[in-house]
């Protein structure tokens, strides 16, 4: 049985990790246009390439929560299949084996003349003059505002297949990824996990379980096992 989850912001907010945006606009402190967009990148590619080497240094001190552990012990029992808007790599700390990231992982870089060139970054930081075989800046493997989201096809053939869906932690607000539940079958059962439920009235067979990531895996854990 094909369980396909989607995890957003609040799933790493339990590690410690600070949501994408703040109430303010604010992301660290930094308007995203300004260290976020293809734009900032050719402005000031030092201001962008430090923003997410500190971003680096943060997740890479950060641990994976119990929600994370969770989703990779539900491993045993359902075919797992994990996509997240995080650009963090807990899931795969975790356990998860199958694991896309929609909006790139920022423990890779990426050749900033051709995207699908990416490498592992040995380390916490990315510098300036750090080249890739093509000659061109390594930049952060991260989508950024404006760019294109290569992975989003591939979720949504992923989604056509659920047999069983679950959503942590995001408000569907980021599109494309919050269109990526219309593609779930509308019989399937789906879980929203979320101190705040996004709106999903137009949705059938939704299951609410109103609480933080943490909390809300283990009792769809239980949920689960019970029906099996």
């Amino acid at each position: 049985m094909k369980l396909v989850v989607l995890t957003g912001a609040g799933i790493s907010a339990e590690s410690g990790l600070k949501t994408f945006r703040d109430s303010d606009g604010l992301w660290e402190g930094y308007n995203v246009y300004d260290v976020a967009t293809p734009e900032a990148w050719e402005r000031n590619p030092e201001l962008v390439q430090e923003f997410y080497n500190e971003r680096r240094r943060q997740v890479l001190a950060a641990k994976p929560n119990r929600a994370h552990e969770i989703l990779a012990e539900l491993e045993k029992y359902f075919e797992v299949e994990i996509i997240t808007q995080n650009i963090d790599d807990l899931h795969e700390r975790a356990g998860s084996t199958q694991v896309k990231h929609l909006h790139g992982v920022i423990t890779k870089s990426q050749s900033d003349r051709k995207a699908n060139l990416t490498y592992d970054i040995k380390g916490s930081e990315l510098k300036m003059g750090e080249l890739c075989e093509l000659g061109s800046q390594l930049r952060p493997h991260v989508v950024w505002f404006g760019e294109s989201v290569p992975m989003i096809e591939i979720a949504a053939e992923i989604c056509r297949e659920a047999d069983l869906f679950v959503l942590i932690g995001t408000s569907l607000a980021v599109y494309p990824a919050a269109g990526l539940i219309d593609f779930i079958p509308s019989l399937v059962p789906k879980y929203i996990i979320d101190p705040v439920i996004p709106e999903v009235r137009r949705y059938k067979n939704v299951i609410k379980i109103e609480e933080r990531a943490v909390e809300g895996l283990r009792i769809l854990k239980e949920l689960l096992l019970n029906e099996q």
